[in-house]
């Protein structure tokens, strides 16, 4: 039995029992159900306070002007009903009385005294030292009503743009923080009651305990409706208990298939040109490499996408899934239980996929099965922690041994990194001695072809410039990208040619075949306009 038929059959045995209340009271019963929404409203007759008062509802004039009637409840005190039907019978008129249920007085008075929407002001970001904004958020968030202040906060931070919401314990009140375009800022402090109904909720919808002294993961997600359209929030819980307390993070997704696309992610017409080349074959190993919150997810389900056709079977293993995606095979993978990836694909191997992707290379028994699944037939993505592409090198030869298999299923790895974007409000200004020998240095190796139109005699740089709409001057994050495409040379180092594997040697390597570095790549944009020297420092 679905929701909708328990509220049915609760609805049908509230006027079963009022049926049977009308006949000890001795007045006539109305079942309300076909019409209670439909008839038209004679709001002139009594006033919204006496109908919450004495629980009577006007219900229409009936057999002339001078017939009245009136529904009224079990909790309609008698001595209204008497007095109402004296005094028609005083005025020469007639009141008639009839009994309806608790249930469809409800759905009147929503008709005669609809809620109030309540607007509460929106949340702003405080900058270093605004103490007025965060006072002023705390007191917003003191005002919204218990049963809306969860749902407030979250609308809020996806209205930001914000990826996590914070909830910390401090020893006499709580801070909330948002991480908007990589970078937590405070948002408020609240009292110790209002952390007790944020918790209580992720308990309820996120599934964990506000007891349990161990770390917790839960999931849940939110429809969010603004602006005439609504999307789907995915948002990832994590609690941990601290001396005060259980802090929570919650990471939020924005459950938005159109938005996974790799025309999306602001590519180069090269660096495009190499991912679909890679992609386009049927089997090798694809790394995406980076921080938490770097982005890798994103630009792996955007590959994901691309390869979803028709003609392909494609199956993900996750832990957890943070995006739905239509036409995918996405299988959780719960590693806190004992699950493993490793087990995960050696299982669905046997169901004949084009393409996996493993959520990540955690360890050396899921390493050797993806790599022997990409020497097999199959197109392997996934992620690994490391902080540049030769480094992953490096870290998987550390993990695995030199292993030759390896050299010949590995086909790109992606090392990226999220930067904040200036907004249009940036203005110029010449680089300083410093800044201008630091970029001459870091592009020294870069061809003049990817150089065109960019003058390092006389440098120009620009800074962010703080506003209402965009109170730090940046105006989103992009994304950038070190892409470094396994070629002959490259296989050499982890093949076991070459004694010793160096990180330099492989960087120097792939330089020399083209490759732009990260820190390369973040100079470019800065020199673009789009980021600043500081943005990329911070970064990488």
């Amino acid at each position: 039995m679905d929701e909708n038929d328990i509220q049915l059959k609760r609805r049908q045995n509230e006027e079963d029992a009022t049926r049977r209340r009308a006949y000890i009271l001795n007045l006539p019963y109305l079942d309300t159900r076909d019409f209670e929404n439909d008839i038209p409203l004679t709001p002139d007759l009594l006033t919204k306070e006496q109908m919450h008062r004495d629980y009577i509802i006007p219900l229409q004039k009936g057999g002339g002007e001078t017939h009245y009637q009136f529904m009224v409840t079990s909790q309609t005190p008698r001595t209204v009903i008497m007095k109402m039907r004296q005094s028609y019978i005083d005025e020469g008129e007639r009141a008639d009385f009839f009994l309806i249920s608790n249930a469809a007085y409800k759905v009147f008075m929503l008709r005669y005294d609809p809620p109030r929407e309540v607007h509460y002001d929106d949340i702003k970001i405080a900058g270093e030292g605004d103490s007025e904004t965060i006072t002023s958020v705390s007191q917003t968030l003191a005002t919204v009503s218990t049963e809306k202040v969860f749902d407030f906060l979250i609308d809020q931070a996806d209205k930001l743009g914000a990826s996590d919401i914070h909830i910390e314990n401090l020893r006499e009140e709580i801070r909330i923080r948002m991480r908007v375009d990589g970078i937590l800022h405070p948002v408020a402090n609240i009292d110790k009651d209002r952390y007790r109904i944020f918790m209580g909720e992720l308990s309820s919808r996120a599934n964990v305990s506000t007891a349990s002294n161990k770390p917790q993961s839960g999931h849940m997600q939110k429809e969010i409706h603004r602006d005439g359209a609504s999307h789907m929030l995915n948002i990832r819980v994590e609690t941990i208990p601290t001396m005060y307390g259980q802090d929570a993070v919650l990471r939020l997704f924005n459950f938005d298939e159109s938005l996974l696309n790799l025309d999306l992610l602001g590519l180069s017409k090269d660096e495009r040109a190499e991912i679909d080349e890679i992609i386009s074959h049927p089997r090798g190993l694809v790394l995406m490499v980076g921080p938490t919150g770097s982005g890798k997810s994103t630009t792996l389900y955007s590959m994901l996408n691309a390869l979803n056709t028709s003609d392909r079977k494609i199956i993900t293993l996750e832990d957890p899934i943070e995006y739905g995606i239509t036409g995918i095979s996405q299988i959780p993978v719960n590693t806190s239980k004992g699950d493993s990836f490793a087990d995960g694909l050696r299982s669905v191997l046997r169901l004949d996929p084009d393409v996996v992707m493993v959520g990540e290379i955690r360890d050396a028994d899921t390493a050797k099965t993806a790599i022997q699944a990409s020497i097999t037939g199959h197109l392997v993505l996934s992620t690994f922690h490391a902080n540049s592409t030769s480094a992953a090198f490096s870290r998987m030869i550390d993990l695995i041994g030199v292993n030759p298999i390896f050299s010949s299923s590995i086909r790109l790895i992606i090392a990226q990194r999220l930067i904040r974007k200036l907004a249009d409000s940036k203005v110029p200004r010449r680089a300083t001695e410093a800044e201008a020998k630091y970029i001459r240095e870091v592009l020294k190796d870069v061809s003049q072809e990817k150089l065109a139109g960019l003058d390092l005699e006389n440098i120009t740089l620009y800074d962010p410039v703080p506003n209402e709409k965009y109170p730090f001057g940046y105006n989103g994050r992009t994304v950038i990208m070190e892409q470094l495409i396994v070629s002959d040379d490259i296989q050499a180092f982890i093949r076991g040619d070459i004694d010793e594997v160096n990180t330099k040697d492989i960087e120097k390597t792939a330089k020399q075949n083209g490759m732009l570095t990260l820190e390369q790549k973040g100079v470019l944009a800065a020199l673009r306009g789009e980021t600043t020297l500081e943005e990329i420092s911070r970064v990488i």
